[in-house]
């Protein structure tokens, strides 16, 4: 049953087990990969058959038993999207089983070119989130690299809104932050792959890092499934429900979900007033293996979401309230065939509509806004995977073509916080349709201890400005004997096309110009050169540790500016940028009944002056830009995240995590505050969290305390209880402070919360 997912370096392990006459062996077992963190039980069907599917690339250990039989252990080594056959021969228990495979952890992938951080299942399961829709965001948020600003916006190294969702091997390339989209399949995660640099010719658009997300299990037959159940802090509910019936060679799987909380996004004040937000979610999936040689797959998914901007201190004195809606529809299909050894085929088609509007009342100051957007999203793609030799190479193209349409409405009620030349009032409204394409070839070279991929991508980009770019990757590993010590180089060019919500809007004309550094024209593709080095060792068999040092340069960096408080924001483009970094975790899987990470980040990134696009009002925003070079709104030096957990006894855990940064800079400049009129709006607590003398917020510190127990389980039936307390001393943490591209936004206090989750 061949892979049927696009994903980062993924592959199959098709097992088949036998007794010592040949004869079909009913087995069971379970699949571990040490530097993935991959642990995958499985009972194969009644012929001793089992098909491992999106395994990331890496060394796997395979324990196979059954009654009666001696058990045996096979080491597998997945290095292409091509299948890998396993036959298995198990001896009875009467006889000596001769198993030639060491126990010792094998923390590196030798022949892994990049730094992919995985999360697997069981991580995946014990997050917790105090908003709804947010496990997965905080999950990737803890791995090095990767900032979260407000209202769950990742920033990948640096960049705003260049981060690339892959989902079942489609790509999402708007923004899934809960303040643009409804929210990811949280309660359908089952494991993650996260990429900072070193990408495959595959990958585009988005650049900034790569997040794929595996959501489907592996084939069981008969009904399964679990259901899901939380509480907590802000009046926050949630439940999810997954159900799946296998047959011999099909799968039909049903998801649904729905979440409330009053704490939806994150308020610019401690008050959090009018926060609330309530969403749902329902999906359908259908699996088909006609042959051993296809795979089909059917998918529908309908998502939703409904909130309250939250109101600072005087708006919500005055009365106002602004509501957000949005909707997601997908459908998706995909075929993969394989039809030979050494070729496999992956076609993929997509269609996915998404809406979302803003509205506010009479009372809203200083401005009264409306907003109705969306696009309708249509994605093809061919790949061929092959193995020759020491190649393994991909070829492959895509398509997308997204008419979008867009409309906003403003008036302003309190003229005292906007310049004189901002007009009163506004409309806009426009469509126009997006169309891109791809091509692309890569090939990974494995020889002895080198590894070497070589990558090229062509782009297309037609939308307001019309573009093409060729992109080289270039990657190369050295390993030694041992496969103790990697060294990584690598080089990628990237061609990142702008945030398509309310492109539009910040591309037109009618919008007036403030000042000499904010340019009215379209905004423009990003180009990016990416250089990396470093090096992971395997420390005492026990540890790993990933360091990276890395550099990149940007024309026409892309990035964003924050209407107000609303959570909306309109992609602008600077001239120049310049971001540099280290990126360094030291990952512990096992030791004794201890394991954890531990990460370090240091960047520093400036951006040239002047702007490209945007909507830029108030009278703020002329100050904010009399500069010819500024920090990046994600310019935090340093950032820090740990997580410990001790497995207490064989059903209960518990684990202590984290959180430290150094703080985001403040455009505001220290001898033009007014901060009695700062206090008025975001209170006196939130305000003594700047430094306005250094340009910097405070750093921020969060302690997190969670834990499990599983309190029955029969089989493949179990019922846990999960619990967390979050940011445990309760410490004011502010996340963003008055800013032209950021907006005001407190993270939450101590909060927690408790779910069960029924599997069967």
């Amino acid at each position: 049953m061949p892979a049927a997912h696009a994903q980062l370096a993924s592959g199959e392990i098709r097992l088949a087990v036998n007794d010592a006459t040949g004869l079909p062996l009913p087995a069971s077992g379970v699949l571990t990969g040490d530097s993935s963190q991959t642990v995958r039980p499985f009972e194969t069907d009644t012929i001793g058959r089992f098909t491992f599917d999106r395994l990331p690339f890496g060394i796997y250990r395979l324990v196979v038993h059954a009654p009666g039989f001696s058990p045996r252990t096979e080491i597998v080594d997945v290095r292409s999207a091509l299948p890998r056959e396993v036959w298995v021969s198990l001896p009875l228990a009467s006889m000596t089983a001769t198993v030639d495979v060491t126990e010792q952890p094998m923390l590196l992938d030798a022949h892994r070119v990049g730094v992919s951080f995985d999360v697997a299942s069981r991580q995946v399961r014990e997050q917790q989130s105090s908003t709804p829709g947010r496990e997965l965001l905080d999950l990737v948020n803890a791995q090095p690299g990767w900032l979260m600003e407000s209202n769950g916006v990742l920033h990948p190294r640096g960049s705003e809104y260049q981060t690339l969702f892959v989902v079942d091997g489609v790509p999402m390339e708007d923004n899934r932050s809960p303040a643009f989209a409804p929210e990811l399949p949280d309660g359908e995660v089952e494991a993650v792959s996260i990429l900072t640099g070193t990408f495959p010719a595959e990958y585009g658009r988005k650049l900034g890092g790569v997040i794929d997300v595996t959501t489907s299990r592996d084939h069981r037959r008969g009904f399964h499934g679990s259901v899901d159940a939380g509480g907590g802090s802000f009046g926050t509910g949630t439940l999810f429900a997954s159900g799946v019936y296998g047959w011999e060679r099909q799968s039909l799987t049903i998801t649904s979900g729905v979440g409330r909380t009053n704490r939806y996004l994150d308020p610019p004040a401690e008050e959090n007033s009018s926060n609330a937000g309530t969403l749902g979610s329902l999906g359908i999936a259908f699996d088909a293996r006609p042959t051993s040689r296809d795979r089909i797959q059917l998918a529908w998914r309908d998502s939703r979401v409904g909130f309250q901007v939250p109101n600072d201190i005087v708006q919500e004195a005055e009365g106002q309230r602004q509501d957000r809606a949005s909707r997601e529809q997908m459908a998706q299909a995909a075929w993969s065939r394989m039809f030979s050894p050494q070729l496999l085929v992956n076609v993929r088609a997509s269609v996915a509509d998404l809406s979302a509007d803003l509205w506010s009342n009479a009372n809203a100051t200083p401005i009264d806004v409306a907003q109705q957007r969306g696009f309708t999203r249509t994605y093809a793609k061919l790949a061929l995977s092959s193995q020759i030799g020491v190649h393994d190479l991909k070829v492959g193209a895509d398509i997308v073509r997204a008419p979008i349409r867009e409309a906003l409405q403003y008036r302003i009620t309190d003229r005292s916080f906007f310049s004189r030349q901002t007009p009163a009032s506004f409309t806009f409204a426009d469509r126009r349709t997006d169309d891109e394409a791809s091509v692309f070839a890569q090939d990974t070279i494995r020889a002895g201890n080198l590894t070497a991929s070589l990558g090229l991508r062509w782009d297309r980009y037609a939308l307001i400005v019309n573009d093409s770019a060729f992109s080289p990757r270039l990657g190369l590993a050295w390993a030694t004997r041992s496969s103790d010590l990697v060294l990584r180089v690598s080089y990628d060019r990237a061609f990142q096309t702008p945030a398509i919500e309310n492109i539009l809007l910040a591309s037109a004309p009618e919008v007036d110009q403030l000042n000499r550094r904010v340019l009215r024209l379209p905004v423009p593709v990003s180009r990016g050169d990416f250089v990396e080095g470093g090096v992971s060792v395997a420390i005492a068999r026990t540890a790993r540790l990933d360091a990276t040092l890395y550099r990149r340069a940007f024309s026409d960096f892309a990035d964003d500016d924050v209407f107000l408080n609303t959570g909306v924001s309109f992609p602008i483009a600077f001239r120049s940028a310049d971001i540099h970094g280290a990126d360094v975790k030291l990952t512990l899987p096992k030791w004794g009944a201890f394991g954890g990470s531990a990460s370090y980040s240091y960047m520093m990134g400036r951006a040239d002056l002047p702007v490209t696009g945007g909507l830029f009002l108030g009278s703020e925003a002329v100050d904010a830009l009399d500069e010819d070079r500024i920090p990046i709104s994600q310019d935090q030096r340093h950032t820090v995240r740990a997580r410990l957990r001790h497995q207490t006894t064989a059903r209960a855990w518990i684990a202590l995590a984290v959180r430290y940064g150094s703080g985001l800079p403040v455009e505001l400049a220290a001898d033009d505050l007014n901060v009695a009129d700062l206090e008025a709006h975001y209170g006196a607590a939130v305000v003594d969290r700047v430094d306005f003398d250094a340009g910097r917020i405070r750093q921020s510190f969060a302690i997190d305390l969670g834990g499990g127990i599983e309190l029955w389980r029969r089989g493949p039936r179990r019922l846990e209880i999960r619990a967390e307390v979050a940011n445990l001393t309760n410490r004011l943490n502010v996340v963003n402070f008055a800013g032209l591209f950021s907006g005001t936004a407190v993270a939450p206090p101590r909060s927690a919360g408790v779910r069960a989750r029924l599997e069967f």
